[in-house]
Parts: C-alpha cells; sequence; structure tokens
C-alpha cells in the first residue's frame, strides 16, 4: 500500500519554512530530496518487451543524494548484509551516545569537529571500560552508527553503538563478558566516565 504522505512531497509543500537555519549543503540536499522522482528531475519511459503487451511507463529520475530514504534503500541492505558477515559468533550489546540539545547548534555549524568528538568519546568510553579488569579486562568490538535526527525530523545528533559481548585481551584471547548477554556496564558507571557535556541514554 502506497503511503499518503512521503518526505518528498512534505518538502516540497513546506520548503520555505522548512529550509531555515541551514548551511549550504543541508540546503541543497532538502532541496535535491524535495525534487526526486518527480518531473523537475526529468525521466525515462520504459516498455515491456512482451509482444502481447508493449504497453510503456513513464518513471522519473531519482537525486541518488545519499540522504534520500527513496534511492538508498538497497544501499542500505547492501551495507547490513556486509555488516553481518563482520560478526562474531557471540552475543552484542545496544548502547546509544546522545548529544545534549545544548550542543545543536554547534553541531550545525561544526558538524565535523561535533560529531568526530562523539565518535571518539563513545569509543574512548567503551575501550577503557573494557579495558578495565573490573569490568571485563580485554578489548571489545564496536561498530558505531551517527544519526543526526529523530523520528519528528527534529535535530537529535546521538551513536548507535553494537558492542561484542566480550574482547580480546592482552594475549590475544577471547574473553567472555561479565553480563552474560544480559549487560554490558553498568549505565551509571558509564555516565560518570564521559566528557561534561555528554550523556548516555
Amino acid at each position: 500500500m502506497k503511503a499518503r504522505y512521503d518526505l518528498g512531497l512534505l518538502l516540497r509543500d513546506h520548503y520555505p519554512y522548512i529550509n531555515k537555519g541551514f548551511n549550504a549543503w543541508q540546503s541543497r540536499t532538502l532541496f535535491a530530496l524535495s525534487r526526486c522522482r518527480t518531473a523537475a528531475m526529468g525521466g525515462h519511459i520504459d516498455r515491456c518487451n512482451d509482444l502481447t503487451c508493449g504497453k510503456l511507463h513513464l518513471s522519473y529520475n531519482s537525486c541518488r543524494n545519499r540522504h534520500c530514504p527513496k534511492c538508498q534503500g538497497h544501499k542500505r541492505e547492501q551495507w547490513i548484509q556486509a555488516r553481518e558477515s563482520d560478526l562474531l559468533p557471540v552475543g552484542y550489546y545496544h548502547l546509544v551516545f546522545t548529544l545534549p540539545s545544548e550542543l545543536h547548534p554547534l553541531a550545525l555549524k561544526k558538524p565535523k569537529l561535533v560529531y568526530t568528538t562523539l565518535f571518539k568519546t563513545a569509543w574512548s568510553v567503551i575501550k577503557s571500560f573494557g579495558a578495565n579488569p573490573s569490568f571485563l579486562g580485554a578489548t571489545p568490538g564496536m561498530i558505531a552508527i551517527l544519526h543526526t535526527w529523530g523520528q519528528n525530523l527534529s535535530l537529535h545528533p546521538h551513536l548507535h553503538c553494537i558492542i561484542a559481548c566480550g574482547g580480546v585481551d592482552t594475549e590475544g584471547k577471547w574473553k567472555n563478558a561479565r553480563g552474560k548477554n544480559n549487560f554490558c556496564f553498568l549505565s551509571k558507571n558509564l555516565a560518570r566516565c564521559l566528557e561534561p557535556g555528554m550523556w548516555l541514554l
């Protein structure tokens, strides 16, 4: 069933109101998404090869922007399959590092600085906790994915971190986590280890 509304339609109807406070790169992205698979992008005609059919179908071109939900669905599936081949046969934990709203203006002005710091801080915390013999005593594996927007399309930078249930110790041997798949590290201990202004949810 086709959705009644999509992101492109919302952007086209409300673009003058939405496109405020963004930098040039963000504005170009919104503009591309608003035009995706519309007459503004041009199109092409497909014809059925069946001799008894021969039906023509008009398709509008895609914007091919990496942020477009219409264009990047197949690439997302390819990425998921590639990551599955990287997974170890162990349990995994899901941790989320969230940037406080007080830093949102800085994230809009200096995204590379803020998001690089967020990645480095998250890994520093996980790595230091893993190295601590009281918690694990090994180096865990981690995959981190940056999300900059929330479900309501408001700015909400956060990292989704998938962390292996264990790690490699100094002797190169695998060591299982003490949580036994129930938890990774205690959240209250993790929160105390974060940089000032960084929250863990």
